[in-house]
């Protein structure tokens, strides 16, 4: 005669229908090579993992920080002129430019410490005139100054040099050899990738086993940096303050490791 299942009874049955779907897929896994073996369920993905004879492994980041104190200033400043014609004003600018540049070599800057960085001419339109009414010519000079006890006063003449054509863009400190802390900073990341890895070990009661893969992340180096604009040059203008501060180079690794 028919068999008449109650709510209870049909529940229990799909139950463990799917526990005999998962314990076949786990055997299946296991049987090729071990590793996870996916199942759906009720719309969702299950996912069993067999051990293999080799253990586990645990993967961490690891990250090291070390500051130091910037010895070189990188300068970037130019000069800006109008005239009636493209030559008017280029020739104003050229004029600007060099005297900016004989005056930053005349306080010690060297040659290859200054580099061209632009060079910008633009027509000037006034109202609705289809013709422009001047032109405008910038020149940008990118200078790095390893004398940051000077750099104040070499920056202070070249604008005073350039008069009120100067510009300054921004001025930025940096480390000239971060070698050595770099060096430093990946040994700290090694080190607390190695302390998470054995922290995490004990906290699965087994003991840690040796590297298995390491790689690094680029390392940051945050560069402090203010700018200015329009310089307004003085007949005796005082230093420029320049105050190094700090700067930090951090690394991050990843670290995969065995579980013995």
């Amino acid at each position: 005669m028919p068999v008449t299942l109650t709510p209870v009874q049909r529940g229990l049955a799909a139950g463990v229908a799917v526990a005999a779907l998962l314990i076949g897929a786990f055997a299946a896994g296991t049987a090729q090579g071990g590793g996870t073996a996916p199942a759906t369920a009720g719309g969702r993905t299950l996912a069993v993992q067999a051990a293999d004879a080799a253990g586990g492994k645990i993967t961490v980041t690891g990250t090291g920080a070390v500051s130091g104190t910037p010895d070189q200033l990188t300068l970037s400043m130019g000069v800006q002129t109008t005239g009636p014609s493209v030559g008017a004003a280029l020739q104003q600018a050229n004029r600007a430019a060099r005297a900016v540049t004989a005056t930053l070599t005349r306080t010690g800057v060297r040659r290859s410490d200054i580099q061209t960085s632009g060079l910008y001419i633009q027509p000037d339109y006034t109202g609705t005139s289809v013709l422009p009414a001047g032109y405008a010519v910038s020149e940008s000079i990118q200078v790095t100054l390893r004398t940051l006890t000077a750099a104040g006063t070499q920056i202070s003449d070249a604008v005073r040099a350039g008069g009120n054509a100067t510009v300054v863009d921004g001025v930025s400190l940096d480390l000239s050899d971060n070698g050595s802390l770099l060096a430093a900073a990946r040994a700290r990341a090694v080190a607390d990738a190695r302390t998470k890895a054995a922290e995490y070990a004990r906290a699965l009661g087994q003991p840690l086993g040796p590297l298995v893969t390491m790689s690094e992340q680029g390392p940051v180096v945050p560069l402090p940096v203010f700018a200015a604009s329009g310089a307004q040059p003085s007949p005796k203008p005082s230093p420029v303050p320049v105050s190094p501060g700090t700067q930090q180079v951090s690394v991050t690794v990843t670290a995969v490791f065995a579980l013995a």
